[in-house]
């Protein structure tokens, strides 16, 4: 046979197979290969190296609490070792269809419908990396795996909705106690602040009382202090308080009986004597 030439497009690779066993792995470009006399025969297989996507149809599966759904995935992959992809499985597709198919019926059949429900990125996630290190056997990367849809029995989405509502009144309930609990927390707190006012008013209420009492009693004392000086200083001023004792007495109705010769200032006697 005459040289062969091959042309390998880009975003693909082609495996060279001689006589039927595998050769080389071509890049893009032109290649010649053989020589005038070679009867080598040859033939080369496109393998497409991009990023695709692999729709894996609905699959009725059972949850852990035994209610049936069907969920949907979109599996975006592309090949990365054209050889193992092309050798080591009849069909690298129909094999992430069905390790997608699998994985996603074990994450499924492991979880409650409301635990599926609050986070779908969940079941991405977990059919991502179940699949991950079985695709990288056969030469494809999976990039990621996305739910398309997920489908409930037909009265489940009543009992869903009455869920909801549960859920949104409990909700609404609980925002109301908070803001209850809130208002009586202000309100302890605005009693509490003014028994403590109340208190402080009272304490410097005492005080002052109590100074000012004291002050009064200074004051007396010191009258009474000056009193004796002045009288001690002033024997004059002893005879005038006598006469102010007698005046008042007198007022009283108090009788006095004193000789000639005695100073009436000198004593008193009561009533009658």
């Amino acid at each position: 046979m005459a040289k062969q030439t091959f042309v390998v497009q880009e975003s693909f690779v082609g495996l060279l197979y001689e006589n039927g066993a595998f050769a080389r792995t071509l890049e893009p470009g032109k290649h010649e290969i053989g020589s005038l006399f070679d009867s080598t025969t040859r033939t080369l297989r496109m393998v497409d190296l991009r990023e695709r996507s692999l729709t894996i149809k609905g699959q009725e599966i059972l949850t852990a609490d035994k209610v049936a759904i069907r969920v949907s995935l979109l599996v975006y992959f592309r090949v990365v070792d054209a050889k193992a992809a092309s050798h080591n499985v009849a069909s690298y597709e129909e094999r992430i269809y069905e390790d997608v198919q699998l994985a996603a019926r074990r994450f499924l059949a492991s979880r409650k419908l409301d635990a599926i429900l609050s986070d779908r990125n969940e079941i991405s996630d977990a059919v991502r990396q179940g699949v991950r290190e079985a695709a990288a056997s056969y030469g494809v990367e999976i990039l990621r795996a996305d739910v398309k849809d997920l489908v409930f029995p037909g009265n489940l989405k009543e009992i869903m909705n009455q869920v909801l509502e549960t859920e949104r009144k409990a909700e609404a309930k609980l925002i109301q106690a908070r803001k209850d609990a809130e208002s009586l927390r202000i309100k302890a707190d605005a009693e509490r602040e003014a028994e403590l006012r109340r208190l402080e008013a009272e304490k410097e209420r005492v005080k002052l009382t109590a100074e000012a009492e004291t002050e009064k009693l200074r004051l007396a004392l010191q009258s009474q202090i000056d009193e004796a000086r002045a009288l001690a200083q002033h024997p004059e001023l002893v005879r005038m308080k006598q006469l102010e004792t007698l005046k008042e007495m007198a007022r009283s109705g108090a009788k006095f009986v004193w000789s000639v010769d005695e100073d009436p200032l000198r004593g008193a006697l009561g009533d009658d004597k």
